[in-house]
């Protein structure tokens, strides 16, 4: 994780850049600094793992109590020195990464099986050196955590840039995680989990600063040396032989330093000699080998910015004028839309343009005036030309959308924007059925694909989900659940749901699973009925059948699986009320009965082998079974409040009551 290779050369090379200092004597001097605000150290969680699961026989998992234990024992020390702690979980995959997570599982592939080679050659289990995390742990950890009273968060985007958020804005003692991107972000310290003496609360801090002080860079440097050398934005071998060609000219390699190492001197050495040079009067561009990867370079960079954070490096003129992508656009920082249109100047034209204020990404828009309707429209920047486009209205969406021109036909074409990839897909029309189907491009992989709308299924999709969640393409159109479902993810209580409804894609990652072993088939096939009657509940019965229900992408790791695309799984059809939306209008009614009676109901319809032979059964106040059998058909369902539907579809009253 993190930029590649900084690791091992802070250790190797910059070893003044670790120190090593003790979390209590950093807390008193915080309490002293800061009255009344108590020290917190905000957690990745993900990073922790390893340090938290010690036992020695973890090929078979199973050593919960142990695991809660040391949770526990955890928290405790803390606890003791008056530190608070908030922990995150990574909540889902950005399309972005999607890339590097393929490339991470394939890796962790290869690793299972070494590990099954060596149960089969040795008839004993591996060591420690061939650890892999038991499968489900991240997410059993949370509801361990939330059960401990400990503040639990489930990002909604990549858990580390939250955290380094969360840090900042909340003044927090430090980061205690094993990410080189936190020595990246300009935020609060950052402590190593793998270094924690949890009896002395010793710890070692990457200091940032002294790292800068030894590269002869700037704080604000930090991003632009993290994308040139590689990370999970930008693939390491992009500028690879920009790299090399500055290791060429680099006059002060160290014969005992590593070759990573002096990749990354020259580098910065590159950066602070011709970088700093022209900045302010160059754009990146025109000093950076960048190519046809300048968009990725340059999202890389701004994936390090933390709000109401800038870069130097995106190139500023004065007056606060900005320059990218062949555009001078005024930008402001002021949240709030200013009445006096702002102008800007087309540098091919050489005409003031203007701009006007995007609501969604907050970032201004140059504007041109429509020949038809003499109305001002919006510009946008065709992402191949590299040219502005008006922005149209579509009549069916009534939302704009920019026009771009058909090569074969010579026709325009609106663009629409998937909101996952954040890339323009193009509408093209289906000879057949002679209806506009959206084809999307991976960005990854370089598939395409029709998506074609059911001419039952109202434009469901482009719907608002107010000013918290940007207005996306949904599975699902009631925002009354959506933002349950949101609230209910942020917060740790429930588990893919709000992927599942929101963008339909959902991921899961390696388990200990013996790709030799034919015989035994993989949990991804075992529970897909299960998923698939969720993905029913969740999205909507079949009403005509199959057919007629969206599919969900799931991004599961299972033995000979490429991971080129996902697999398109189609809901089975289930027929039930559609039980989230009588929950949740249930529970703002008041109606406790519903909302206890519907969440087991449908647990069970999912889990039982066959909904024709599906008991009767009802819920008592405190959440146990009645029916006709006697007991649940499936073991322990009374007590898994960890559920997903449980989780959505419960009030917090109901979930305290509960057996």
């Amino acid at each position: 994780m993190g930029v590649r290779g900084l690791q091992g050369f802070v250790a190797s090379t910059c070893p003044h850049v670790c120190t090593v200092v003790n979390l209590k004597d950093l807390a008193a001097q915080h309490r002293s600094r800061h009255p009344g605000c108590a020290p917190t150290v905000v957690v990745d969680a993900m990073c922790c793992l390893r340090y938290w699961y010690t036992p020695e026989s973890w090929v078979c998992g199973g050593q919960w109590r142990e695991y809660f234990s040391a949770l526990r024992d955890f928290v405790k020390s803390f606890t003791a020195a008056g530190i608070r702690l908030v922990f995150f979980f990574d909540g889902m995959v950005e399309q972005g990464k999607r890339g590097e997570w393929v490339r991470r599982r394939l890796k962790n592939s290869k690793e299972i099986s070494r590990i099954f080679h060596h149960l089969r050659s040795h008839r004993q289990q591996p060591g420690r050196n061939m650890f892999f995390i038991p499968s489900g742990l991240a997410l059993f950890t949370r509801f361990a955590l939330k059960a401990l009273g400990q503040e639990t968060f489930c990002s909604l985007r990549e858990a580390d840039y939250e955290v380094a958020s969360y840090g900042l804005q909340h003044n927090c003692l430090g980061i205690l995680g094993e990410d080189t991107d936190y020595l990246i972000y300009d935020t609060c310290p950052y402590f190593s989990i793998s270094e924690l003496c949890l009896e002395s609360l010793d710890t070692v801090l990457l200091c940032r600063e002294r790292l800068c002080e030894s590269l002869g860079l700037h704080l604000a440097d930090l991003p632009l040396l993290a994308c040139l050398l590689g990370n999970d934005t930008v693939p390491e071998g992009t500028f690879e032989s920009f790299r090399y060609k500055c290791l060429s000219s680099y006059t002060s390699v160290k014969e005992n330093f590593d070759k990573k190492g002096n990749v990354i001197l020259a580098v910065s050495d590159y950066i602070a000699k011709v970088l700093h040079l022209h900045q302010g009067e160059k754009k990146l561009e025109d000093i950076l080998p960048l190519g046809p990867n300048k968009a990725l370079f340059y999202k890389g960079v701004a994936s390090y910015l933390l709000p109401g954070q800038k870069s130097p490096w995106f190139f500023q003129k004065p007056k606060g004028i900005i320059t990218l992508n062949k555009q001078v656009i005024t930008v402001s920082s002021d949240p709030e839309p200013k009445q006096d249109v702002p102008m800007c100047t087309d540098p091919e034209s050489q005409q003031n343009v203007s701009v006007c204020t995007d609501p969604e990404s907050r970032q201004e828009v140059p504007m041109c005036t429509d020949p038809e309707s003499g109305q001002e429209v919006p510009m946008c920047t065709d992402p191949e030309s590299g040219q502005e486009v008006p922005v149209c209205t579509d009549p069916e969406w009534k939302q704009e959308v920019p026009v771009c021109t058909n090569p074969e036909s010579k026709q325009e074409v609106p663009l629409y924007a998937d909101p996952e990839s954040k890339q323009e897909v193009s509408v093209c029309t289906h000879p057949e059925i002679q209806e506009k189907l959206p084809v999307a491009i991976d960005a990854e992989f370089k598939l395409e694909a029709s998506v074609c709308t059911h001419p039952e299924i109202e434009q469901e999709d482009a719907m608002s989900m107010g000013p918290e969640i940007k207005q996306q393409v949904t599975m699902v159109s009631d925002t009354e659940i959506l933002e349950v479902a949101r609230t209910r993810h942020v917060q740790a209580e429930s588990y893919l749901v709000h992927s599942i409804m929101s963008s339909g894609e959902i991921e899961c990652s390696n388990t200990l699973e013996d790709e030799l072993d034919q015989a035994l088939p993989s949990q991804a096939f075992i529970y897909r009925p299960v998923r698939q009657r969720v993905y029913s509940l969740l999205l909507g019965s079949c009403k005509d059948g199959v057919s007629t229900c969206p599919a969900v992408k799931e991004w599961f790791v299972y033995p000979g699986n490429p991971l080129k695309h996902p697999d398109l799984v189609r809901p089975l059809p289930m027929t039930v009320p559609d039980g989230c939306v009588c929950v949740v209008r249930s529970q703002a009614e008041g109606r406790s009965d519903v909302i206890a009676d519907v969440p087991w109901t449908h647990l069970l319809r999912c889990t039982a082998p066959s909904s024709s032979r599906l008991p009767q059964v009802t819920v008592t106040s405190r959440g146990k079974t009645q029916g006709g059998c006697g007991q649940s058909p499936v073991p322990g369902v009374g007590q898994d409040r960890g559920f997903c539907l449980y989780q959505l579809s419960s009030s917090p009253h109901h979930r305290q009551s509960v057996g």
